[in-house]
């Protein structure tokens, strides 16, 4: 039976965070009916600009919890797991399902809830050495608790500079319910060539940015470690960066010295940190987004947020698909 053209795709949001996977499937047409955060300078930021949000662990959510939805979407923290042998399991007497494959790790929240309401389809986001973590073990069993769970399961790495000037390349999986991917299979869509904007099109325009340039002792600080280790013959330092530029990937430790990313300012002036609502144009977000914690708090949320156009760009047809086959 195929939806009416009104239907809204439903979907959860776990490990929501700060909501940018949220904003990205409302922005493709989807509607958001639950979400959970645990976090609670995420949560006062999660609420300011969506709404509530289930303020607790989610090892305590079940089936029960959640309303009817199509779309499990989720930027789940990748936790060490790995393969354990049949064999052993069975002569210590432990169980060996799909379930216990995972168990110990967040991803494994995912699988249980999964196995519990049986969605039309997943969405999600880790990490880009998701893929070799473990020699490879570790996507393989997500991959395979997915389809013993009765999913078909699809995977791509797509780098966010292809809709922002910041190299951050992600893992994006996407299962779809085998009796749905028998009528229709998911596939990921064309990618743009390259991002239409560059660094000088996302920064700020303001007369005192004196808070965020770096201090004489940090820059020494930093100059001096970048000479270091090019003498070694490695390519650690700072990544300084002009208007024209693509950034390196904002990271959740952008608080503690900017290193990654720093806005040249010339050669005779010290550089300067991005402020955060440049992080969270770097990451996508719309300008209505409102930063309502500390300077540090929200450079942890955005270098733990998603390219909100990227996930949104995966979405899309996902969505589509879903309106016009489930």
């Amino acid at each position: 039976m195929k939806y009416h053209r009104t239907h809204k795709v439903k979907f959860i949001d776990l490990f929501a965070g700060i909501g940018g996977t949220r904003l990205a499937l409302e922005q493709a047409g989807a509607t958001c009916v639950y979400s959970v955060e645990i976090d609670r300078f995420a949560i006062k930021t999660y609420e300011a600009n969506h709404g509530h949000v289930d303020a607790q662990d989610i090892r305590l959510v079940t089936a029960e919890h959640l309303p009817s939805y199509d779309v499990l979407v989720a930027g789940f923290p990748c936790q060490p797991f790995s393969i354990a042998g049949v064999s052993k399991k069975k002569s210590l007497g432990k169980a060996h399902g799909f379930l216990e494959e995972t168990s110990g790790t967040m991803f494994f929240e995912i699988a249980r809830l999964t196995a519990a309401t049986k969605p039309a389809a997943l969405l999600l986001e880790n990490v880009k050495n998701l893929n070799t973590h473990d020699s490879g073990n570790t996507m393989s069993t997500i991959v395979a608790t997915l389809t013993k769970l009765g999913y078909q399961v699809k995977s791509q790495v797509i780098d966010g500079k292809l809709w922002v000037p910041q190299h951050r390349e992600r893992t994006y999986i996407v299962a779809l319910r085998d009796d749905l991917a028998k009528r229709k299979e998911f596939e990921f869509p064309k990618l743009p060539e390259k991002s239409p904007t560059v660094l000088g099109d996302i920064l700020e325009e303001r007369e005192d940015f004196s808070k965020y340039i770096l201090s004489p002792k940090l820059w020494s600080y930093l100059r001096a470690y970048a000479a270091k280790h090019r003498a070694a013959g490695n390519g650690f330092g700072f990544g300084l960066v002009g208007p024209e530029a693509t950034t390196r990937t904002l990271s959740a430790r952008y608080y503690k010295d900017g290193s990654e990313i720093l806005v040249d300012r010339g050669s005779r002036k010290r550089p300067r940190r991005l402020t955060p609502r440049e992080c969270a144009r770097l990451m996508g977000f719309p300008d209505s987004f409102l930063i309502v914690c500390s300077d540090t708090a929200a450079y942890k949320q955005f270098g733990n947020s998603v390219v909100v156009p990227a996930v949104k760009h995966i979405a899309r047809p996902l969505i589509k698909l879903l309106r016009e086959h489930a």
